[in-house]
């Protein structure tokens, strides 16, 4: 909801600032500016990005608009965590092998669809899961494991917010590049246009920088920003669940091992201790 404020604001602080100064809307309306910016930096963005990158970037802005990380979500993810962890240390390892072979067909799992429905988190916790049954990796081998594959985590999901700032870094270039255009084409008509119709692409050579300097300060940054955080808040989210694991793995009790997840969690939406622990013994 705010990011939809946030953009209403600067839509009616620039338009209504620009009517209040007399300015007509009608001459904002330059629908081949716009085609020239906006294709130049969709191009740009697909040479300097994998062909993969393209839909994987619209689907995570479009989720800006909302946010999964929250409250009830890390309940959700340390729960799971705490209950499969308590029925390997009740029942032994072995006990969790159907659950973390099978997780869409666990009951335990089936109880987080939250958690669930994420495919990468629940392999994720599933193959260190695999990992610890074992019984042959010790604690700070299973900790140099996580932070390698955090390591690679963390490029993959900057990726989206350095493909965005990239393409909010060229948007005024591409603005100017338009308004170049568009004095090329008022110099073509010296000769034979007269004083309107020259008035007419000076201003429309105006409105391609206005758009390209718009776009990038007024919605390309903040959405790299936002998929900045977002990536920062789901890094996070495996680094809580590497703590738990790793304290179960140096012998822990399940509900001292959650603990040390839940203090990574960044603090706006971490639960208390007398949270975690009721939701936990609920379940």
């Amino acid at each position: 909801m705010a990011k939809i404020i946030g953009i209403i604001v600067v839509f009616a602080s620039v338009l209504g600032g620009y009517v209040l100064s007399h300015g007509k809307i009608a001459a904002l309306i330059q629908p081949f500016e716009v085609l020239i910016i906006g294709g130049a930096a969709f191009g740009a963005f697909l040479q300097a990005n994998p062909g993969y990158m393209t839909m994987h970037v619209i689907k995570k802005s479009l989720k800006m608009f909302g946010t999964r990380f929250t409250h009830t979500f890390y309940i959700e993810v340390l729960g799971l965590v705490y209950e499969i962890l308590n029925k390997s240390r009740r029942e032994g390892m072995m006990a969790i092998e159907a659950d973390i072979e099978d997780a869409a067909s666990s009951p335990i799992f089936a109880k987080y669809p939250a958690v669930l429905g994420d495919e990468r988190m629940t392999a994720f916790i599933c193959d260190y899961l695999r990992i610890m049954s074992t019984g042959n990796m010790a604690p700070h081998e299973l900790e140099g494991l996580f932070d390698m594959e955090l390591l690679s985590m963390k490029e993959e999901l900057d990726h989206p917010s350095h493909a965005v700032t990239g393409i909010a870094d060229g948007m005024p270039g591409f603005g100017i590049v338009a308004a170049v255009l568009g004095i090329v084409v008022t110099m073509a008509s010296l000769g034979d246009g007269d004083q309107k119709s020259i008035g007419l692409h000076v201003g429309a050579a105006l409105v391609g920088t206005f758009f390209g300097i718009l776009a990038a300060y007024g919605f390309f940054g903040p959405l790299a920003t936002a998929l900045r955080q977002d990536a920062r808040e789901e890094l996070n989210v495996y680094e809580a669940i590497k703590a738990s694991l790793v304290a179960s793995a140096s012998g822990m009790p399940p509900s001292l091992a959650v603990e040390f997840g839940r203090k990574v969690l960044f603090p706006a939406h971490r639960p208390s201790f007398a949270e975690l622990e009721q939701a936990v013994r609920g379940r």
